[in-house]
């Protein structure tokens, strides 16, 4: 049974809202500055960065699912998530501070980076997935989880950008100093109080509302069990026709993100002043999202909506490129390329992230689908799963950027000026192509999502009438 039902208060939609600054602390740090840091920064072949986070993949695949699993089994008189909250961040925010003050002499190697990013997604992980599984535990409201997911991913976006607007500001303020260690370690510091404060006060601000005594106490523990129960979900159909849309929109936001220092570094010639307002423009696409999920959801639906911003993204995105390409486009470096890049970019990230929560939110769906076919509820397994194709994403667009980067010749510390004009054509082209193939993948797939508002609906509504009719049994 869901905790609430009607509107959701005010505070608890800001609250919950609140825990996602720490992913957005860690996305836009991954996304952004992992790649640049190890590579420019540390001198770390490309390719090496890149290697490393795919391997923490790997064994991401298997413990985001038992970590999802735990958690759905925890059983406290705090409830399921609550203890997940209250105790994960502290080691969480100790490791991201490592992470960008290697505890290394010398380069850093590969297995060096598999160990810190290892244990930097797995505690975020052990965050992320008990705060995530509270939306569909809370409501099963088609439009109020939307709200909640639109909470999320501003608060997300608010945290991310913010680091961001701070790098440029005041950790990195210079294109030379992004070339330097000492301000990414303290970006590091900064980031990891931020992660500590966010996952510990959404927790405490939610705690009224959500701390209580599961219905039902789980049964003991088998690992065998518990790999049996992950495998039953993960095969539930709804969740592979999301996983397969998801998944290729999530890469293509982690190649937008990875290779944003590099193209406007290289191809749109950014000054120091672009590069302070850039964070900003971007926020601005995350506010015009806040306002648009919602009634796009309500008239089109989610998948129609996931489908549509994704398509919507690629176009957008890609036209300056295309007409960079042929030519078209004003001298880049100029206030008036910068200025149109910046709009281009605006419109194209309020569509990519439309498509992104439309995604998200989706999951929610298939928790009911899946409880009708097997009488399990399995928030905590789905929302693994789901962060494991975010993870994996992230990874694989740091990967295909390092693929990128490495295939076209752009040599560690180049100065913005002394990029041969060859390499940014093959960097703007490369950027292009990648993105058009995600781009229409997820497309493809989120529009094929097969549960409907109606369909959830319909299934709330005989979920309902079981239970009232339960106890005249």
């Amino acid at each position: 049974m869901t905790m609430m039902t009607g509107p959701l208060p005010g505070r608890l939609k800001l609250m919950h809202g609140f825990g996602a600054v720490a992913f957005g602390v860690k996305d836009g740090g991954f996304s952004f500055f992992l790649l640049p840091f190890y590579n420019l920064v540390l001198g770390v072949d490309a390719g090496i960065v890149g290697a490393a986070l795919a391997t923490a993949l790997v064994i991401d695949a298997f413990a985001d699912p038992l970590i999802g699993h735990l958690c759905d089994r925890t059983y406290t008189r705090w409830g399921r998530r609550l203890p997940w909250l209250y105790i994960a961040p502290v080691p969480l925010a100790m490791v991201w501070a490592l992470m960008w003050s290697p505890p290394f002499t010398g380069v850093p190697t590969f297995w060096e980076i598999v160990a810190l990013a290892v244990g930097v997604r797995l505690l975020l992980s052990a965050c992320e997935v008990p705060s995530i599984s509270i939306v569909p535990e809370v409501t099963a409201d088609y439009v109020e989880r939307t709200t909640l997911f639109r909470y999320r991913f501003l608060s997300g976006w608010i945290g991310g950008l913010t680091m961001s607007i701070l790098a440029f500001t005041v950790f990195l303020p210079t294109p030379e100093s992004q070339l330097q260690p000492d301000g990414y370690a303290v970006y590091g510091l900064f980031g990891a109080g931020v992660i500590l404060i966010s996952v510990i006060g959404s927790a405490l601000g939610q705690h009224r509302y959500i701390a209580r005594l599961p219905d039902t106490a789980p049964p003991p523990f088998s690992l065998r069990l518990a790999f049996a129960d992950i495998f039953d979900a993960f095969r539930e159909r709804a969740f592979v026709i999301f996983a397969a849309g998801a998944l290729a929109a999530y890469i293509s936001q982690g190649v937008t993100l990875s290779i944003t220092l590099y193209v406007i570094r290289y191809v749109w010639q950014f000054s120091e002043l672009a590069f302070k307002l850039y964070p900003l423009a971007l926020g601005v696409s995350v506010v015009a999202m806040f306002m648009i999920v919602g009634p796009l959801h309500r008239r089109f639906g989610k998948p129609a909506s996931g489908a549509g911003g994704s398509l919507a993204a690629l176009v957008i995105a890609g036209t300056p490129y295309v007409l960079l390409l042929a030519g078209l486009w004003p001298q880049t470096g100029s206030a008036l390329s910068t200025g149109l890049f910046m709009a281009f970019m605006v419109a194209a990230n309020t569509a990519g992230v439309v498509a992104i929560i439309s995604a998200t939110s989706m999951v929610a769906e298939i928790v009911e689908a899946f409880e009708e076919r097997t009488g399990k509820r399995a928030e905590g397994t789905f929302y693994a799963g789901n962060w494991l194709v975010q993870k994996s994403a992230t990874g694989g667009g740091i990967l295909l950027t390092s693929l990128i980067v490495g295939g076209i010749g752009l040599a560690p510390g180049t100065a913005q000026d002394a990029v041969a004009p060859n390499v940014v054509t093959a960097l703007a082209l490369s950027y292009l192509l990648v993105s058009a193939a995600l781009g229409l993948t997820a497309a493809f797939w989120l529009a094929r999502f097969p549960i409907t508002r109606a369909d959830h609906e319909e299934r709330i509504a005989a979920r309902l009438r079981k239970e009232r009719a339960a106890p005249h049994k």
